[in-house]
């Protein structure tokens, strides 16, 4: 008859196989900060009609992008800096998966910047889909470290990378942040 033992520790739950060093913590939280801020101030800056009118803002694809990458920021940058491996960890990494996976599939549709054809800032958009499959998949299979890594990668190549771009040149959230 099989013997069932409690174990000591569960490897999914213990802090040293899911924290980030001070390093790679401060960057993130710097990195998520001021994007959150800069977002934040361009939101404001258009709430209160600072910003030159844009048609692109009436585009259910932009509304939808806007409304799924704003909140994104944030959450990913409190999942990576809390404890993790609880249940409010898994239920808001659920959250902000799907929220990238809806940006990603979002961005496919908006293309008037480059005469409605793609442009490089859509190359994120397969990276970001895989990196969300990655995502999963490392947690459920308890690949911890793993899916540290990857939810590092796309934080910030998903994210703050298009995010710095997004505030480029003509693209709308520059224009509110610093028209």
């Amino acid at each position: 008859m099989p013997h069932a033992t409690a174990p000591t520790s569960n490897p999914r739950t213990t802090r040293a196989g899911l924290d980030l060093s001070p390093a790679l913590r401060a960057f993130i939280a710097i990195a998520g900060f001021a994007m959150t801020l800069a977002m934040g101030v361009a939101l404001a800056r258009f709430g209160l009609g600072l910003t030159p009118p844009r048609a692109t803002v009436r585009e259910v694809a932009v509304l939808i992008h806007i409304a799924t990458v704003i909140p994104a920021v944030p959450l990913g940058m409190y999942l990576m800096l809390r404890r993790k491996g609880d249940a409010r960890h898994k239920m808001l990494g659920k959250v902000w998966v799907a929220l990238m996976i809806v940006t990603a599939l979002s961005a496919i549709f908006i293309r008037h910047i480059n005469n409605g054809d793609f442009s490089f800032i859509h190359l994120f958009v397969p990276l970001t889909l895989i990196g969300a499959w990655r995502i999963v998949q490392t947690a459920r299979r308890g690949q911890i470290a793993r899916h540290r890594n990857n939810l590092i990668g796309m934080y910030l190549g998903a994210l703050m990378i298009p995010g710095i771009f997004a505030f480029t040149g003509e693209r709308l959230m520059g224009m509110w942040l610093f028209w």
